[in-house]
C-alpha cells in the first residue's frame, strides 16, 4: 500500500514536471516569436495628430481628434518638463540600455511582499514600447515583451529620439495625448512655456491621470506635484528656493477647456457654431481620417473676441424678448459678421445654444427674407438707370394680373422717391419698382450678388417671400459696402500640413456684380434707413458710427432680420422660431434685430473712427421738381404739395401729415438728369440757372 502511493506520488510529480516544461516550452516559444518579431515593433510609427485650428490673429483657437496629440520636437519642450518627467518616471534613463536592473529589483521586492503585481519598474523606454504595441494587462508575460522591445527601441533610436517620441505619446489626462496638447489644454501654453509648477503638475499625472487630474480632486493633484517638485530638489535637478516657489504656487482648478467627441471645446463652449461649420468643411476636402488624425494646420478667419461679442449680443436679446413674451423660450437668434472687403467671415451664431442644438440657422436655415431683400431690388433698378431721387407714382395703383394685387404696409402713400421708399420700407413702392425692373432680372442681380438659394418668380417677390440664408443675404450686401464687389464668404485662409507645407490656400474671390456708383448710392440710401428709417434704433441703442442697413419682417412677425455695414465691418442678424410663428406683437426688424446688431456692433468697432465713402466723380446733387421733374428753378420753391395719405396707414391720418415741399433734392449719376430749368413754373428758364 505504502510502495502504490509511493508509485503515484511519484506519477503526480512526473507529470507536473511534464506540464511546467511543456509551458516553459511554449512561453520560450512564444518569447522567441516576440523577438523574430521585435523589428516591426520597434518601428517608431507617426501617432495620430490633433488637426490645429489658428484663428485670425495666429493663435491656436480649436483641434479636431483622434486623440487629442500635437506632436513637437524635444527642443520646443521646456527644460523644466524634461528634468520633471525623468524625476518621477525614469531618474537613470541616460545611464540604462532600455532596463534598470536597480529599479526592477525595487519592484520586483514590492511586489513579492504584495502578492501581486503592484509596480512594474518600467523605465520610459519599455512605457514607449508598452504605449506603441502592448496590452496594459499586468502580466509577468508581457513584461518579458515589454522588456524585449524596449531593448530594440534602443538598439534603434537615440535617447534623444526616445524621450521625445515618449513625451509626445504619453497621455496626460483629460483626453489629452502628448505634453504639446495637455500644455495647451491644462494651461493654455504650448510647452515650450511650461513653468516649474505647471510642468512638475504634468509629470505627476503620467501614473494616474484619471484620479490624480485636478479636475477631479485638486487636494490630490497638489499632493502628486509637490511630491514630483520634492524628488526634482532631491536629484539636485532644482534649487531649494525654487521647490519653494513651486509649491506655493496653485494648482489650475481643473476649469481648462476639455476635449470630447473628437472636436475640442472653443473657449468653454464659444464659436461651436463655428467650429462646427469649420469642421464639416475640412472634412468635404480632406476626408474624416485626414483631419483627426493628420495633424493639418489651419489658419483661419475666426475672431474669438469679435465671437464672444456675438453670442453675448444674441443671448442678451432673446433674454429680453423672453421677459416680454409668454413662451419666448424657443426664439432663436443668429449672427454673421465679415469683412466686406475680403470675405473673411469673424464669427458665426447658429442659434441659442449648440448643445441644445447643433443646426446652424445662420448657414443652413432658409427663411423668408422680407423687407431686406429690397436693397437686391433696388439695385438692379439703379442699375437700370433709376436714381434715389427717381419718383415712384401712382403707388395706390393695383398691380396687373389675373388676380390684381395691392400690398398694404405700415407707410403707404401714392408717390415716393426711390430713397424715402427705401427708408420707410415702403411695400408698395418695392412692387411697382419690381414691376418696372421685371421680376427676372432683380433674381439675375440677386444671383450676381451671391444668392444661390432658388428665388420664386412672383411679383410678391418684392416683399421678401424668396427664401435665403443669413450668410448668403449678408455677404450680397457686400456688394454695397464694397464699391459693387461681392466679397465670397470664407471661413479658411491656408491649410498645411504637419510639416508646415502649404496643401491649399485660399484666394479671395470677388465678383463685380454692379457698379462702383450704384454700390455708393445704395450706401447713401441705406444711410438714411439707420438715421432717420426703420432702422433708428441702431442709433438710440448707443452705436454713433457712419452705416447703412434695412430692416426685414415677415408676414405675422415671423421672422425678423437686419443686415448693416460700415465700411470695414458687416454684419447680419435674425430672429425666429424653428416652427415659423409670430415672434412678438409688433415684432418688426427694427424692434427685435437691430438692437442686438447694435450690441454687437458697438463692441466690435470700439475705438474705431468714423469712416464713409466718398461721392464718385460721375455722381450730382440735383434740386428737383416734383411736379415737372425737371431741374428746380427759384418759382418751384413757392409751391407746397397736400400729400395724400393711402387708406390702411396705421399711424397717421390726413391732417398729420405736413405739406409736402414741392422742392427736394438728391443724388443723380451726372448726365441722368437734362439741364434744362422746370418750365412748368419758369416758362422762359435759363438752361443751368
Amino acid at each position: 500500500m505504502r510502495r502504490w502511493g509511493l508509485v503515484t506520488t511519484a506519477g503526480l510529480l512526473a507529470c507536473a514536471a511534464s506540464i511546467a516544461a511543456w509551458r516553459v516550452a511554449v512561453f520560450t516559444a512564444s518569447i522567441a516569436t516576440e523577438l523574430d518579431r521585435a523589428s516591426a515593433l520597434t518601428s517608431i510609427a507617426p501617432r495620430p495628430q490633433s488637426t490645429i485650428v489658428f484663428d485670425r490673429h495666429g493663435k491656436p483657437a480649436f483641434s479636431f481628434f483622434v486623440e487629442q496629440r500635437i506632436s513637437v520636437p524635444l527642443e520646443r519642450v521646456s527644460p523644466s518638463m524634461i528634468d520633471a518627467i525623468l524625476a518621477v518616471e525614469d531618474r537613470r534613463f541616460f545611464e540604462h540600455y532600455g532596463i534598470d536592473p536597480l529599479r526592477i529589483a525595487g519592484a520586483a521586492w514590492r511586489n513579492l511582499r504584495a502578492g501581486r503585481i503592484v509596480e512594474g519598474g518600467s523605465t520610459i523606454t519599455q512605457q514607449l514600447a508598452r504605449a506603441a504595441q502592448l496590452s496594459s494587462v499586468k502580466t509577468y508575460e508581457r513584461k518579458i515583451r515589454e522588456v524585449l522591445v524596449a531593448a530594440r527601441l534602443e538598439e534603434r533610436y537615440s535617447k534623444h529620439r526616445i524621450l521625445e517620441e515618449y513625451l509626445n505619446t504619453v497621455y496626460f489626462g483629460e483626453g489629452y495625448y502628448g505634453v504639446e496638447a495637455a500644455s495647451r489644454g491644462y494651461f493654455g501654453k504650448s510647452a515650450a512655456d511650461l513653468r516649474l509648477a505647471d510642468a512638475a503638475l504634468l509629470a505627476a499625472l503620467v501614473r494616474s491621470p484619471s484620479v490624480d487630474a485636478p479636475c477631479v480632486s485638486r487636494e490630490r493633484a497638489t499632493k502628486r506635484r509637490n511630491l514630483v517638485l520634492a524628488l526634482m530638489r532631491n536629484q539636485g535637478r532644482i534649487a531649494a528656493a525654487d521647490f519653494q516657489a513651486a509649491v506655493a504656487t496653485a494648482v489650475p482648478d481643473g476649469s481648462h477647456k476639455s476635449a470630447s467627441a473628437g472636436m475640442s471645446a472653443a473657449n468653454d463652449g464659444i464659436g461651436l457654431y463655428f467650429q462646427e461649420e469649420l469642421r464639416r468643411q475640412l472634412f468635404q476636402m480632406f476626408g474624416a481620417d485626414r483631419v483627426l488624425r493628420g495633424g493639418l494646420r489651419v489658419y483661419s478667419t475666426y475672431d474669438p473676441d469679435l465671437q464672444v461679442e456675438a453670442e453675448r449680443a444674441i443671448a442678451r436679446r432673446i433674454e429680453q424678448i423672453a421677459t416680454a413674451r409668454t413662451g419666448a423660450r424657443d426664439l432663436q437668434g443668429s449672427l454673421v459678421a465679415m469683412s466686406p472687403e475680403s470675405g473673411d467671415v469673424y464669427a458665426i451664431v447658429g442659434g441659442r445654444d449648440f448643445r441644445e442644438s447643433s443646426f446652424n440657422r445662420a448657414i443652413q436655415a432658409r427663411r423668408q427674407a422680407g423687407s431686406a431683400f429690397k436693397p437686391i431690388i433696388y439695385a438692379a433698378a439703379l442699375e437700370r438707370g433709376f436714381a434715389p431721387g427717381t419718383l415712384l407714382r401712382e403707388l395706390d395703383r393695383p398691380i396687373d394680373g389675373a388676380d390684381p394685387w395691392l400690398p398694404n404696409g405700415e407707410h403707404e402713400r401714392d408717390e415716393y422717391t426711390l430713397r424715402r421708399a427705401l427708408k420707410v420700407s415702403s411695400n408698395r413702392a418695392a412692387a411697382q419698382l419690381l414691376q418696372q425692373v421685371g421680376v427676372t432680372t432683380a433674381i439675375y442681380y440677386a444671383q450676381r450678388l451671391g444668392i444661390e438659394s432658388q428665388l420664386p418668380v412672383v411679383p410678391s417677390l418684392a416683399l421678401g417671400t424668396g427664401e435665403v440664408t443669413l450668410l448668403e443675404l449678408t455677404a450680397a450686401y457686400s456688394a454695397f459696402a464694397n464699391k459693387g464687389r461681392v466679397a465670397s464668404p470664407h471661413l479658411i485662409l491656408r491649410i498645411e500640413d504637419n510639416a508646415g507645407r502649404t496643401v491649399w490656400f485660399g484666394e479671395e474671390r470677388h465678383v463685380q456684380a454692379i457698379s462702383p456708383t450704384t454700390a455708393y448710392l445704395m450706401s447713401s440710401m441705406l444711410s438714411d434707413v439707420v438715421s432717420s428709417g426703420t432702422a433708428t434704433r441702431a442709433r438710440t441703442a448707443g452705436f454713433k458710427l457712419p452705416a447703412g442697413g434695412k430692416t426685414g419682417t415677415t408676414d405675422d412677425y415671423a421672422d425678423s432680420w437686419f443686415i448693416g455695414y460700415t465700411p470695414h465691418l458687416l454684419t447680419g442678424v435674425w430672429f425666429g422660431l424653428d416652427q415659423p410663428a409670430p415672434i412678438m406683437r409688433d415684432g418688426f426688424g427694427g424692434t427685435v434685430a437691430v438692437p442686438a446688431w447694435a450690441r454687437f456692433m458697438t463692441a466690435a468697432t470700439k475705438g474705431a473712427k468714423p469712416d464713409w465713402y466718398r461721392m464718385p466723380e460721375d455722381v450730382e446733387k440735383v434740386r428737383i421738381c416734383r411736379l415737372s421733374g425737371m431741374r428746380a428753378g427759384p418759382r418751384c420753391d413757392e409751391h407746397v404739395l397736400d400729400v395724400a395719405v393711402l387708406p390702411g396707414e396705421p399711424v397717421l391720418t390726413i391732417s398729420d401729415v405736413p405739406p409736402e415741399p414741392n422742392v427736394y433734392e438728391d443724388l443723380f449719376p451726372i448726365g441722368s438728369i437734362p439741364p434744362e430749368i422746370c418750365t412748368l413754373h419758369d416758362p422762359f428758364p435759363v438752361p443751368g440757372g
